[in-house]
């Protein structure tokens, strides 16, 4: 039995977390952390992770960066198992997420859906194939509410894209300010905000009189819940290290 703290508890992530937790007989939820305490499931909801008086095996994170020193140290200080699907980490704090999994397992993905694991794999046999001939542009879509731009996803499959011709792409995530023909060596990024779009991600292969399209999207919440919970009842145990859904995907 894997014990769970969900960091975000109250927000809505953290509820669908609980929700599907609470469906599961390999795992149960100890403890919530975030700062509206409200309880609403059978267990205890504390405004920080320092108040924390029970001890999880793992903490599944779905809360807002600021939180991640104070995260981190305490996983560090107790061994306890992390992961993180929050998004919106800058270079430094993921700088910090990488140093601290030599200490600790923590599982970091930009995107806790199968399904966008997939495409991810799937951008990367694109790539080998049609990168050379084939201009590359990312377009994602997501509710009105969410605060980062591009989304962590669209910059994990990029990233994909990059790594398979090199690292030698650049991102154009602004066309308007620049009158210029399109670089052969970039790959466009574009993101909408609007309504309740739980987040779709499409990638364009734009060649010669052809376009391939590969598109993913997510409809409910609960893809990206049922990711971490399998993530968190995976990583209960293992060796220090950092995790990603590939190895999730490999070992399962």
């Amino acid at each position: 039995m894997t014990n769970i703290a969900i960091c975000g508890a109250s927000g809505h992530m953290g509820k669908v977390i609980a929700e599907v937790i609470s469906g599961r007989d390999d795992c149960k939820v100890i403890a919530g952390i975030d700062k509206v305490t409200a309880q609403y499931g059978d267990f205890p909801i504390f405004s920080t992770v320092g108040e924390l008086n029970v001890k999880p095996d793992v903490i599944i994170d779905f809360s807002h960066p600021v939180l991640l020193d104070d995260l981190l140290n305490y996983c560090l200080a107790n061994g306890t198992a992390l992961v993180i699907g929050s998004t919106g980490y800058d270079e430094e704090q993921t700088a910090k997420i990488k140093k601290a999994a030599a200490q600790i397992p923590l599982f970091f993905t930009f995107n806790m859906s199968l399904g966008i694991n997939l495409l991810s794999d799937l951008a990367r046999r694109a790539t080998k194939i049609l990168g050379e001939q084939f201009d590359i542009e990312i377009i994602e879509k997501h509710h009105n509410q969410k605060l980062d731009a591009p989304s962590g996803t669209a910059i994990m499959l990029g990233n994909a894209i990059n790594e398979e011709l090199n690292n030698r792409c650049t991102y154009t995530y602004d066309r308007h300010s620049v009158r210029a023909k399109r670089g052969r060596n970039e790959i466009g990024m574009h993101s909408v905000r609007g309504g309740t779009i739980v987040g779709e991600h499409e990638i364009i292969f734009a060649g010669r009189d052809e376009v391939i399209s590969l598109k993913h999207e997510a409809h409910s919440k609960s893809v990206f819940a049922v990711g971490a919970v399998n993530a968190a009842v995976y990583l209960f145990g293992k060796q220090a290290g950092l995790y990603t859904m590939s190895d999730l995907i490999e070992n399962s």
